[in-house]
């Protein structure tokens, strides 16, 4: 399974195998009574706690245009800063915003934008007055089974929202490397059963206390199924991230700090004698690196990384994505068809 991007200018996807199944309870006498006039009531309290979430979180979220796409962002405080995804802004520099009312179309400029991450933030030139800051939330407590709303654009459809649970937290998740996307790795990613679709990129994955958990980013896709849309299987960058991201973009116009672990190389995947998959090829070891530093060179290939078997650049990426800079790792690659292990310290990206 791979994953896409999700601005409008692109199709996410449909997954195999995807089972859907009801389930219905019996019973009599007045416990069955009991349960029946208890679901609506219920029920209702539920639907008043979406309609508040709604009513308080999507005044925070924007439409974007791009100029050749279209995606979402969401109000990060009340400078007029907009975080959104690196690959919804692409190469563009100025946009146009829109506003959840939609009776207002703003211009914004790029601060800077981080694709390592995939994230982004834009500045509106002419803030209106009372502008509304969406809350971050602490996404380290989203739990699998929680009531989550994704709100955004899909489809051009500004301020949308659909409704789902968090699936799985802490997953690692490779964007594919199609025309207009980052190819970034992203470490743990929020899995949600929200629809996500094209142009949801960059918007908001929320909670019921009204906070923002997530950035939607990515659906997953099939590649024996045509590309198409999988519905129920989204991923959305964790709050904690973003915030991390946007705080030193805001700060110092750029990132600073990434807080992720790189061997310091520029490498290639390469194919074995059985034309699969067999490696990374060093193409450089930077000056100063944790790799150059424990002696790999330009040439060897890489083949582990602790225990993990590597053999391709994205799996290399998704390793370390794990990895925390100053780790100690042992390291295995060939060089002239001999194995070799060394121990190095991961730098930073």
């Amino acid at each position: 399974m791979t994953v896409s991007r999700t601005r409008n200018a692109t199709a996410a996807a449909v997954v195999a195998g995807l089972l859907m199944s009801g389930c219905s309870s019996s019973g009599s006498g007045n416990s069955g009574e009991s349960t029946t006039q208890a679901a609506p009531m219920a029920a209702n309290d539920l639907q008043g706690d979406y309609q508040q979430v709604i009513k308080t979180v999507l005044p925070s979220v924007v439409q974007i245009d791009a100029s050749d796409s279209l995606g979402s962002g969401v109000v990060y405080d009340d400078k007029g800063h907009v975080v959104t995804n690196a690959h919804v802004v692409g190469k563009e520099r100025t946009f146009k915003v829109t506003t959840a009312t939609g009776e207002q179309e703003l211009t914004a400029k790029l601060v800077s934008s981080y694709p390592e991450q995939d994230l982004a933030v834009i500045k509106l030139d002419n803030p209106p007055s009372g502008l509304k800051a969406a809350k971050f939330g602490d996404s380290t407590k989203a739990g699998v089974g929680q009531i989550v709303l994704a709100m955004g654009s899909p489809l051009g459809l500004s301020s949308s929202v659909t409704q789902g649970i968090v699936s799985a937290t802490g997953r690692t998740v490779s964007e594919g490397r199609s025309e207009g996307s980052t190819g970034a790795t992203i470490a743990n990613m929020v899995q949600t059963s929200a629809a996500i679709n094209p142009g949801n990129s960059g918007g908001a994955l929320v909670n019921l206390d009204s906070e923002v958990i997530g950035i939607p980013t990515l659906a997953a896709t099939d590649p024996d199924m045509g590309g198409s849309a999988a519905p129920g299987i989204g991923f959305a960058i964790p709050s904690s991230m973003v915030k991390t991201v946007a705080d030193q973009i805001i700060k110092d116009g750029k990132v600073t700090d990434s807080g992720r672990a790189a061997l310091g190389i520029t490498g290639r995947t390469v194919l074995g004698d059985d034309y699969k998959p067999a490696g990374v090829a060093v193409v450089e070891a930077q000056k100063g690196g944790g790799a150059a530093k424990a002696g790999i060179e330009a040439g060897d290939i890489i083949t582990k990384l602790g225990d993990t078997e590597i053999t391709t650049i994205t799996s290399l990426s998704e390793t370390l994505a794990g990895e925390k800079p100053g780790d100690k790792a042992k390291v295995t690659y060939t060089r002239g068809g001999a194995d070799r292990t060394t121990d190095l310290t991961l730098g930073e990206m």
